[in-house]
């Protein structure tokens, strides 16, 4: 006894003092096989000592899996830095044997003829993903650990892990913030430990190692499915449908150890109860591991299960059981906490602990876990069965891409979307063959399509650790009806594909495109960059008997720098790559507007700057650098704010400021007014609005409504001002389709997100408000009915000249998350056209 008390206490303070050793994760006593290198050898260092880089991280893996007949390893796909999507299947020798057959009868389980297959014979599934924040390392640092254990041990207990489970191993859920983060963390490490929480080693610089590439929070994106990683991870998940998903986390330093499940009042409504239940019972596993080695955990508090595009959501609206773990973080190698020093190997440890216990539940419930599962997926189909509802047709009119993209994700979570069997008018919007597709209700995801299409305005809870709605329809703001009948699904689309763009003839004086489809901006941008003249028109006209909306956009064929056959191969290659109809036209006389009219205006090409660094919210930088650099292929210059006073603006056209709070810009107030003085236009989101008011930049009045607390006790004080957040929900605004800024926009309404309480007054000449919240704004999510109050007929977007220059303001991040497609216009329309403003 006393000799194991001695050996325990030296692996502590090496533990403690940076000299770990693998006996302080994995017990002594085990048995390993030698054969399966340890971390040490391919790494050169014990785990813990150094932060894990993602390419050290990939290189190990490959050895492992090189070594064992336990592990097959995969590349999914590249990040958007090149990075390997690795996922390595582990489980014992025979089950690799047969893992088609074991996967077909793991799918079987979800389809009618489940009850034929004998559950005491099947694997159980589980997916456990790490680090989906690059600077929460803990746990892909652990995952090498657990990987060696799994590959290496010969303990009777690993053996019937491996013998019951098929593990589905993640090591890395961002392999670009892990890389980025990884490199901080060991650059600043001291050789003598400091644990001064002031040292550079734990301040990291902007944007800090959290996000992939362009900044993306990638644990929002398993519904939406926009970034790479995702679209991989979807990819395997629907193929597999995990019945337990581990999501490993970390938190703020002064916390302890956080395991689900999480505040019962906020799972959402979608999630049976049961899976409640099964994960209380998971938790004993991980309270029974947490208490063995003496660390603090909680559990019930602060986390919840409402956003299902989380990943220890989304699971539980597809059969399985999705899992947080969130560890207190040391960010570095070892800081101080209110908990005493809080080190690496310690973080570590933990999340190897909770992973090990989640393979114990696994195997230890294996038949009722899947027994669940089935279920589920039974309860599913007897619900779409009985209800009334049959089917959704969703469309977005003349734009076939919005629709398209939707109709992507769909497919990614593999729910069936078919043709439309037929024409028919709802609500006034036309749906036919060619622009509309159509989702049975009856079919395996359900559960899935009723979560993206929900709609809900009240709560049990006033309180949301994400966003209160999300509505799909809504974000891409497409028409839908959701219909009561089987009779208009048509056949079924196995393969989606975005209709082909073309130039309809080749013309000797103009071409016309009306201003619909999303990718709109990217043609423009191709033809500004080949040098095309380009004209938008100001007012709607007919041509050749069609309509043609405002803003559309006209080429003349002469006077441009370049051949008529030049130009007409410009734009048969923007067609193609936009997917948008071009016509040719012999004659500028129309009903309306003729083409050469004053109010056919010259478009320029912008030159965009955007500000970033600190005081920036890297969100929002990155989904607008997101969205100009991959969806339309604009060049945008990202210039850091401890960079602006030696920037030479002068070279740009248009400075977009996304949400801002702070004092970083005060010194550059009067730099930033001679830009707009001389021409240029800043482009404010968000908090931004409130800064260039401050300094008048711009006009405008915000609405406020003092809080004032009644009958609200001390105990809950934070619960009542986290109540009063606008987090993430959805309202109606209704359009000026005549103004700039909404050329391009279908509907006379649309559906915009917000996150802010941040009201403007209307401007009082009613054509400067172009975008107006409605009198009844709130269309999905949560919000107080004091602020919707103030919300109501308010505006999100103002604009106003200074000199020769203009000012535009946001309120709403028309960006969100790379998801919300229908807003993304109001930004390029501002760019393109903020001249005509």
């Amino acid at each position: 006894m006393k000799n194991s008390i001695a050996v325990l206490a030296i692996l502590m303070s090496g533990a403690l003092f940076g000299q770990v050793h693998l006996e302080y994760y994995l017990d002594p006593n085990h048995t390993y096989d030698e054969s399966i290198p340890k971390p040490k050898s391919i790494l050169g260092y014990e785990v813990g000592d150094w932060h894990v880089s993602h390419d050290k991280l990939v290189n190990y893996m490959i050895q492992l899996a090189g070594s064992s007949d336990r592990i097959q390893i995969e590349n999914r796909g590249s990040t958007f830095e090149g990075r390997p999507i690795l996922l390595l299947t582990i489980t014992s020798p025979s089950n690799h044997g047969q893992i088609a057959e074991i996967k077909k009868r793991h799918i079987d389980l979800t389809d009618v003829g489940a009850n034929k297959i004998e559950i005491e014979k099947q694997p159980l599934v589980v997916y456990q993903g790490f680090s989906i924040h690059g600077n929460e390392p803990s746990g892909s640092n652990a995952g090498i650990l657990l990987a060696y254990h799994l590959a290496a041990s010969q303990e009777p207990e690993t053996l019937k892990i491996l013998d019951e489970l098929v593990i589905l191993f993640d090591p890395s859920l961002n392999p670009d913030g892990l890389q980025r983060f990884s490199y901080w963390a060991n650059t600043n490490k001291n050789q003598n430990l400091t644990a001064d929480p002031n040292d550079r080693e734990f301040n990291e610089v902007w944007p800090g190692g959290r996000t992939n590439h362009y900044w993306f929070d990638l644990n929002r994106d398993w519904l939406p499915a926009q970034l790479p990683e995702y679209q991989a991870r979807i990819k395997t998940f629907s193929s597999w449908l995990p019945n337990i998903l581990t999501d490993h986390h970390e938190m703020g330093t002064n916390s302890s150890f956080f395991f689900q499940p999480g505040v019962s009042s906020r799972v959402n409504p979608l999630i049976p109860a049961k899976n409640q239940e099964i994960t209380l019972k998971i938790a004993s596993y991980h309270v029974k591991g947490l208490n063995k080695l003496g660390s603090l955990y909680y559990s019930e508090e602060n986390y919840d299960d409402f956003y299902l595009g989380k990943g220890s959501a989304y699971p539980d609206v597809n059969g399985g059981i999705g899992i947080l773990f969130e560890q207190a973080s040391s960010r570095g190698h070892v800081q101080e906490s209110e908990n005493g020093l809080l080190t690496f190997p310690f973080t570590i440890r933990n999340q190897l602990t909770a992973a090990f216990t989640t393979l114990k539940a696994a195997t230890s419930m294996r038949i009722e876990i899947l027994t669940y599962f089935k279920e589920f997926y039974s309860n599913s189909r007897n619900t779409a069965s009985k209800s009334k509802q049959k089917s959704i047709i969703f469309s977005s009119g003349k734009d076939p891409v919005k629709s398209y993209q939707f109709a992507k994700i769909l497919e990614r979570h593999k729910i069936k979307v078919h043709k439309l069997n037929g024409i028919l008018t709802r609500d006034g919007k036309k749906y036919n063959s060619e622009n509309s597709y159509i989702i049975p209700l009856e079919q395996k995801k359900h559960q899935l399509i009723q979560a993206m299409f929900t709609k809900q305005t009240k709560y049990k809870d006033s309180l949301f650790y994400d966003v209160s709605s999300w509505t799909f329809p809504y974000a891409f703001n497409l028409n839908y009806s959701i219909e009561n009948s089987n009779t208009l699904i048509g056949k079924e689309i196995t393969d989606i594909k975005l209709s082909k763009g073309k130039v309809v003839s080749k013309a000797n004086y103009a071409y016309l495109f009306e201003a619909h489809n999303y990718l709109t901006p990217k043609l423009i941008n191709h033809l500004l960059e080949h040098n095309v003249r380009v004209k938008v028109g100001l007012t709607p006209f007919i041509l050749n008997g069609k309509k043609y909306d405002y803003g559309t956009y006209m080429i003349p064929v002469k006077n441009q720098n370049m051949s008529e056959e030049d130009l007409y191969n410009i734009l048969k290659d923007g067609a193609d790559f936009s997917h948008i109809t071009i016509d040719g036209t012999e004659t500028g006389y129309t009903k309306g507007i003729d083409l050469g009219s004053r109010d056919f205006s010259t478009v320029k090409k912008p030159e965009i700057a955007i500000l970033v660094g600190e005081g920036i919210r890297s969100y929002d930088a990155g989904e607008i650098w997101h969205l100009l650099d991959t969806r339309h292929k604009i060049s945008i210059s990202k210039i850091d704010i401890r960079e602006l006073n030696k920037v030479d603006l002068s070279r740009y056209t248009h400075f977009i400021i996304p949400s801002f709070e702070g004092s970083g810009l005060d010194s550059q107030v009067e730099k930033l007014k001679e830009f707009v003085r001389e021409g240029g236009t800043i482009i404010g989101y968000r908090y931004t609005s409130k800064w260039l008011k401050k300094n008048k930049f711009i006009d405008i009045e915000f609405l406020k409504k003092e809080l004032i607390a009644k009958d609200i006790s001390f105990e809950n004080k934070d619960k009542f001002t986290g109540a009063q957040l606008t987090s993430g929900a959805i309202f109606n605004t209704k359009l000026d389709k005549s103004h700039p800024i909404n050329f391009g926009f279908q509907n006379e309404n649309l559906p915009f997100f917000r996150n802010t309480n941040l009201y403007i007054k209307p401007n009082k000449q009613s054509y400067n408000n172009p975008i107006k919240y409605t009198a009844n704004p709130l269309l999905s999510g949560y919000v107080t009915k004091e602020n919707l109050e103030l919300l109501k007929n308010s505006v999100p977007f103002q604009t106003q000249k200074m000199n020769r220059g203009r000012v535009i303001i946001l309120t709403d991040n028309t960006n969100f998350r790379a998801f919300w497609y229908g807003t993304n216009r109001i930004l390029t329309n501002a760019l393109f056209l903020s001249d005509k403003m």
